[in-house]
């Protein structure tokens, strides 16, 4: 008799349904698993036998195999324990066929029968709803997949409750959602003196998700205003939730089934290595970048990172998506991330003090930035100098408004763009628009247009640096609730980037 179970194989956030055929046949005692497994996968017909073992349950003196189809779909991770599992007690009629054959299960058997948590139950649930079918996992993944509400999810603790309630005898309640939490914010804007230029910095950064480079001597605040600026950023929307809590959950980053409403912000150290910024490693993980989606990205000594790792950022930030390619697969992941940079002027940080620099000023500056490529540095719409704070500016009074006051100015600014851009799916922010669409909502005033084309000869700008100022300009706008670009705003978003901070440190 063949018997059939349903499971998923994750491809980056997608997951791929696959079914699970279990047959057992005359001949010599054996149990096969097939269709492409890793070693998890192979491992699980110990982990099966010992769990049904435990219940009392014992395996016949036959041929046992199984199949994982479709057979050429690479098979990693050991949540194809219950699955495999379910589809032996359908084809041993210990469970009734059709039930097994109606949910998609996933999770990993202990050797007594208990069922051990596994990661990515979100996107699992997505899968099984588009397909029709209910989901059964172990009971501490349930509050998480519960969140899809089109799939009706059961969430046993052991084998023994999932064969309890296949056959009747103690149906189990659907799984209800996890909490919704957003998460304290306790830092604030005014903790940091001075610096009021870097904070209208962020302000905008923060309204229209556009990218910043910060570089100032040790001790100026950089990393302090860089870990005030989710305080400011508006709630995931529902939508961006789910989006970033799929990615969380195959990382296996969401608590207790729970969906934050915060932004992310990720801050990796400089050592990280590629894989653990863009994705890859075993079973090609999403990495910092692809968790900071929908949030911030925060990379401290910007220049200490390397190179290979800094270049393969560009295209991220151009696509809003990242490939991982395998020989056997590219998988994609989601990152449209707010990259906030820092870095000190030159090795020793001390550039602009002449009592303290060393003795290569400033071309020690010069070759430090350098690290950064030109085409990498194009890609920041807002570069701004952090100047230190003197140790007697720190006893005055906090100055500038507060994380709520600029929180509010943001999300009303964010408002005006969602509002901008509803017939428009692919688009969110003002950092999303390009083509026609930025000419239309973007162009300046006849004094703006003059202002920017002299720029844009004095500096040579590339296309790409000429409509990140549009995008920043309007963005300027929306804070001030203007309709038009006008030349303020362009002065503006064109003092943000112009000098180039390289020319600046040579000159």
């Amino acid at each position: 008799m063949v018997a059939r179970a349903y499971t998923v194989a994750f491809e980056g956030i997608e997951a791929r349904l696959v079914e699970v055929q279990c047959a057992v046949a005359p001949g010599l005692p054996a149990f096969t698993v097939v269709g492409l497994p890793d070693k998890a996968v192979s491992e699980a017909k110990e982990r099966v036998r010992a769990a049904l073992t435990a219940m009392s349950i014992a395996l016949p003196s036959k041929r046992i195999t199984v199949n994982l189809s479709p057979a050429d779909l690479p098979k990693e991770g050991s949540h194809f324990d219950l699955p495999i599992a379910l589809a032996l007690l359908a084809a041993l009629e210990i469970l009734p066929s059709d039930a097994v054959e109606a949910m998609v299960a996933l999770g990993e058997l202990s050797l007594d029968g208990r069922l051990v948590p596994v990661i990515g139950a979100l996107p699992a649930a997505m899968a099984a709803a588009a397909e029709g079918r209910g989901l059964v996992c172990p009971k501490e993944c349930g509050a998480e997949a519960a969140w899809v509400d089109a799939a009706e999810v059961i969430a046993p603790a052991t084998l023994a409750e999932a064969i309890q309630h296949f056959t009747g005898q103690r149906v189990l309640a659907s799984a209800e959602p996890g909490e919704v939490t957003t998460g304290p914010q306790s830092r604030d804007l005014r903790d940091v003196k001075g610096q009021e230029r870097a904070k209208r910095a962020l302000e905008i950064a923060a309204a229209g998700r556009h990218h910043v480079l910060m570089v100032g001597p040790p001790g100026s605040g950089k990393s302090m205003l860089a870990a005030r600026l989710p305080g400011i950023l508006p709630p995931l929307s529902p939508a961006e939730a789910l989006e970033t809590s799929m990615i969380h959950s195959l990382a296996g980053l969401l608590d207790e089934g729970g969906i934050s409403r915060t932004r992310p912000f990720r801050e990796p150290h400089h050592t990280a290595s590629m894989a653990a910024i863009v994705g890859g490693g075993r079973a090609a993980k999403p990495g910092e970048i692809s968790l900071a989606h929908n949030g911030v990205l925060f990379m401290d000594e910007f220049p200490e990172f390397a190179r290979p790792v800094l270049e393969t950022l560009r295209q991220p930030i151009e696509t809003g998506e990242v490939v991982v390619a395998r020989a056997n697969a590219h998988i994609r992941y989601p990152c449209r991330f707010l990259l906030v940079a820092a870095a000190n002027p030159c090795k020793c940080g001390h550039l602009a003090d002449p009592g303290r620099a060393c003795a290569r000023a400033p071309i020690c500056g010069e070759d430090y930035l350098g690290r950064i490529s030109g085409p990498l540095m194009d890609r920041f719409d807002l570069r701004i100098d952090v100047p230190p704070v003197a140790f007697t500016d720190l006893d005055l009074p906090a100055s500038g408004d507060g994380s709520s006051t600029v929180a509010a100015r943001v999300e009303d600014a964010r408002a005006r763009q969602s509002a901008r851009f509803t017939e428009h799916a692919a688009m969110r922010v003002n950092a999303d628009a390009e083509g026609a669409l930025l000419e239309a909502i973007a162009a300046p005033d006849a004094e703006g247009r003059a202002l920017l084309t002299r720029v844009a000869e004095r500096f040579g700008l590339s296309a790409r640096a000429y409509h990140r100022i549009l995008r920043v300009a309007r963005t300027i706008a929306d804070l001030e609730g203007a309709g038009e670009v006008r030349l303020p705003h362009v002065a503006e978003a064109v003092s943000y980037r112009m000098p180039d901070l390289r020319e600046a440190v040579a000159g």
